[in-house]
């Protein structure tokens, strides 16, 4: 079995490296270090030589070249069972290092401040620590490579017991190539960013390569079905919400979840949203959170049950006294009062959920064996509407064609929304034609239908659908438009009465 006798320590992140020289060095183990390293072990007394005195080569270039030597590399990378590459290093006199501890400038932390310039962030990219890491997992069956201040103790035990097993020594050359690929990645995806302003938005949004790297950040008990096992993953060193109490979430209440923030977080005032299975069953928006819960409960009380309730605001007690008798399986706010903590822990087993996340850059699902990868779609303003019809929306209705344009924009496809000013009233979710949507949509109100504002996520294709809508007593349509039976559609509009506007834009959501 390999042992240790010589050690190169060059860290960034300093955590536990004096603790890990100490050990070493009690083991007689001769430590080689560079820079900040050699100066922080020696400061507390651990015994170190500096690389440029073992190597024969001075740092140069202010630092940009410190261990990229031959002695160096052919220290790490000479298989110590073949035959020639012992006769190199005895022919060139260099002897063996048996464990490199390396972590890599902080390039993420640097691109991170508001303030860095390209050239700052250009002289954070690490070349030395990958490349020794490499050559270490490269050889790991004869040098050590640890490239994470989370295995020191581990190490130690195996260290300490005199015998570093091959289990571990595959596991640490692993972990390097894990993260000098994430490393390269991230100087990737940050150079290609510095492009933006001279290429177009959309080519610098979806490059020719995509590179994701993403770590678990929790098992799940299963997936969309109890026989299906599933996990989450997030990209490395992000936490997208914290969950302050109840069961773990399911796959399911992911996506749940995910509905129910993008919703609530699209209105500027005070705003729920009640989400069951992807699709909001009830929305409002009202001066105070208290008032739009009460509002989004009313809209459809027998669908919240074992929903989830989205918040754009703090999540108070008063709300939590609200659904204290509430079936829900999750609650997500960008925070909870005290108060509602504490009435809402009598409820074991309802999760508690908070983030401040916003919406990505791009955003990507499976399909079809291969990744999509498109930026999030957001409603625009009202600046690009067009009033259609003879009878122009008033003030009032252009309020409400709004929130419901809004809220139609979550719903899946295709999808018909009944509101009023600022509740909804009927949502048809996911219909194979757009009059089965309409007619859901008039189904699913439990509050008069009468006088409400309807939301198309489509053109509609033909004027059934809008005579549906009309027979309802609808007043007012808001749809993208750009049917090639427009003329009849508007027409129809004109002969029903209603005032129509044109968004040009679709929402479809799948």
């Amino acid at each position: 079995m390999p042992t240790i006798k010589r050690a190169i320590l060059s860290v960034s992140d300093k955590s536990g490296i004096i603790e890990l020289g100490r050990v070493l060095a009690a083991r007689g183990v001769e430590i080689l270090s560079t820079g900040g390293t050699a100066k922080h072990l020696a400061d507390a007394g651990v015994p170190v030589t500096p690389i440029a005195s073992w190597s024969g080569a001075p740092e140069i270039l202010g630092g940009r070249v410190k261990t990229l030597t031959p002695k160096v590399f052919g220290a790490i990378l000479h298989d110590r069972d073949n035959r020639n590459h012992l006769a190199d290093v005895e022919r060139l006199s260099i002897p063996a290092i048996d464990l490199v501890v390396v972590n890599l400038y902080p390039f993420e932390a640097t691109i991170a401040k508001p303030d860095v310039t390209l050239t700052e962030a250009v002289e954070q990219i690490d070349i030395g620590g990958p490349s020794m890491l490499r050559a270490a997992a490269k050889n790991h069956r004869h040098v050590l490579p640890l490239c994470d201040p989370s295995l020191y103790a581990e190490f130690l035990r195996e260290f300490e017991s005199g015998s570093i097993g091959d289990a571990f020594r595959l596991r640490c050359a692993i972990a390097v190539f894990e993260k000098t690929s994430t490393y390269d990645a991230m100087i990737a995806r940050y150079l290609r960013s510095q492009m933006a302003d001279r290429r177009s938005q959309e080519e610098s949004a979806t490059p020719d390569a995509l590179d994701l790297k993403l770590t678990k950040f929790q098992d799940l008990r299963y997936g969309e079905n109890p026989q299906q096992t599933a996990a989450f993953y997030v990209a490395a060193g992000s936490r997208p919400f914290e969950q302050l109490q109840g069961k773990e979430l399911s796959y399911n209440n992911l996506l749940d979840l995910d509905s129910a923030i993008r919703l609530a977080n699209a209105f500027r005032e005070p705003a729920i949203a009640v989400i069951k299975h992807t699709n909001p069953c009830g929305v409002a928006r009202r001066d105070s959170l208290g008032e739009a819960l009460e509002a989004a409960l009313e809209a459809d009380p027998v669908s919240a049950f074992g929903g989830i309730i989205g918040s754009n605001r703090e999540f108070t007690g008063d709300c939590a006294k609200a659904i204290a008798d509430m079936f829900l399986e999750v609650i997500v706010a960008p925070s909870f009062s005290p108060d509602a903590r504490e009435i809402l822990a009598r409820k074991k087993n309802l999760r508690l959920v908070t983030t401040t996340a916003g919406l990505p850059k791009l955003e990507f699902r499976s399909a079809a064996g291969g990744i999509l990868a498109e930026s999030p779609d957001h409603v625009s303003g009202r600046e690009k509407w067009q009033s259609v019809t003879d009878r122009k929306p008033t003030a009032e209705e252009l309020d409400g064609l709004e929130f419901a344009w809004i809220v139609c924009a979550q719903v899946k496809s295709n999808a018909i929304v009944l509101t009023n000013r600022a509740q909804s009233v009927g949502i048809g979710a996911g219909q194979m034609s757009r009059v089965d949507a309409a007619k859901v949509a008039i189904m699913k109100s439990i509050l008069p239908a009468a006088g409400t504002f309807a939301a198309s996520d489509a053109f509609f294709p033909f004027r059934d659908g809008l005579d549906i809508l009309a027979d309802a007593g609808v007043r007012a349509v808001i749809q993208p438009g750009g049917s090639v039976r427009d003329a009849e559609v508007i027409a129809a509009a004109n002969e029903r009465g209603l005032a129509m506007v044109f968004t040009g834009e679709r929402h479809f959501r799948h």
